[in-house]
């Protein structure tokens, strides 16, 4: 019988991830890639909220990884949506290019 990893082990891989995560948003200038790195945080949370399910045998962790999953589908739809828009307005998707806001 395989032995069970610990939960430590996948806290320590969702605080990787969310560091890294975190480092793209402070560090990256381009939308997309800051988009990426939103959706790595995300992921980092999901693998939190699973690791403690699991170590609490409760289901309630993964309903709500399921639900996040689920807006963040839409959060995926509806933002690059929004970063095709602005590029085909103004040529770029460097977010300093795009603080000032001018019509």
């Amino acid at each position: 019988m395989p032995e069970m990893v610990p939960t430590s082990y996948y806290l320590a891989l969702s605080g990787v991830l969310f560091a890294l995560g975190l480092i793209g948003v402070m560090t990256r200038r381009t939308a997309i890639l800051i988009f990426l790195s939103v959706e790595l945080m995300l992921n980092a949370a999901n693998i939190a909220l699973v690791a403690f399910a699991r170590s609490w045998g409760d289901l309630m962790g993964q309903t709500a990884v399921f639900i996040v999953m689920t807006l963040a589908a839409a959060e995926v739809a509806i933002g690059l949506a929004i970063i095709v828009a602005i590029f085909r307005g103004r040529e770029t998707t460097n977010v300093d290019d795009l603080a000032q806001l001018r019509g």
